[in-house]
């Protein structure tokens, strides 16, 4: 044996212990995590036959625990837009219950969600909550061929504190007059935000914009938007009817008619050829999945 060649073996994720073997001039020295492989003993030094015969059998398993150590350490990356936050941290919990690790979750605005990507940012599946940012994404080249399809719908609405009145909305509403002296409305900046465009979109639509748009309090994606009225801060916001699950304090004041806005679609793409993405991917149309979407607010599509 070389005495002067450095050994390092590292396994044991399916074996009942954890062990570490190194080699190093002028002997061999063990170091073992809880027990002696072979002898039972805990710590100590052991006879290079001993180590031959750990060795032998830590790369004999090798192949296999290496391939389960991967899995374990790279899950998968998923972007998604911030209406998504309860929703898909739902869905991934269902995941992992089916035997999968668990995807590592990143929420933002769609806009910067798809900016992060394609700088570079470590995304294996992009969900936005619109068609415009996944077009972009697409035009870049950075979308998996035949992986896209639309996975989610939603409402528009406006959102108060509970306890105030109904309010049906369309050209008659006196926006301006609900929110008050100095009052402001919270919604998705219409710079990028989804949100925020669908938001602008439908006051414009309805002769509405003019009265209120003066009066906006831009945020960075629609749960910012929302926690401002939760807050107090705002008297009323533009969310979607999902968002308003999760805050129990809230409550819709009013839907905007669908054909105020361009429809709320969730477009979701790989972005990378990941046979986990793949897979995810296909779970987030199961029937597991849809169903958690659907407890959370969303609209399924077929």
């Amino acid at each position: 044996m070389d005495t002067g060649r450095f050994i390092e073996v590292v396994a044991c994720s399916s074996l009942e212990f954890a062990c570490e073997f190194r080699g190093r001039t002028p002997g061999l020295q063990r170091t073992v995590g809880k027990r002696d492989m072979v002898s039972g003993r805990t710590g100590g030094r052991g006879g290079v036959g001993t180590v031959t015969l750990v060795l032998g059998l830590a790369l004999a398993l090798l192949p296999g625990l290496a391939g389960r150590v991967r899995a374990a350490e790279r899950p998968i990356t998923v972007f998604a837009a911030a209406s998504l936050t309860d929703a898909m941290g739902r869905v991934a919990r269902l995941w992992v219950a089916q035997g999968h690790p668990m995807p590592a979750l990143s929420f933002a605005s769609s806009a910067v969600l798809a900016q992060q990507a394609a700088q570079g940012a470590p995304a294996d599946l992009f969900v936005s909550a619109d068609e415009k940012w996944m077009d972009w994404l697409a035009a870049r080249g950075l979308v998996r061929p035949g992986t896209r399809g639309d996975l989610l719908g939603n409402t528009l609405v406006l959102v108060e504190k509970r306890g105030q009145p109904s309010v049906t909305i369309g050209p008659q509403l006196d926006l301006a007059g609900l929110l008050g002296p100095g009052g402001r409305l919270a919604v998705g900046d219409p710079r990028s935000v989804p949100a925020g465009i669908y938001a602008e979109a439908a006051l414009r639509k309805l002769g509405l914009w003019a009265s209120v748009a003066d009066r906006l309090a831009p945020a960075e994606n629609v749960r910012a938007a929302l926690l401002l009225v939760e807050r107090g801060e705002v008297r009323a916001g533009i969310v979607y009817g999902s968002d308003v699950r999760a805050a129990p304090g809230l409550s819709v004041a009013g839907t905007f008619p669908e054909g105020s806005h361009p429809p709320i679609l969730y477009p979701a793409a790989a972005l990378t050829a990941a046979p986990e993405a793949t897979a995810f991917l296909r779970f987030l149309h199961a029937a597991p999945a849809t169903a958690a979407f659907r407890d959370a607010g969303f609209q399924t599509r077929p």
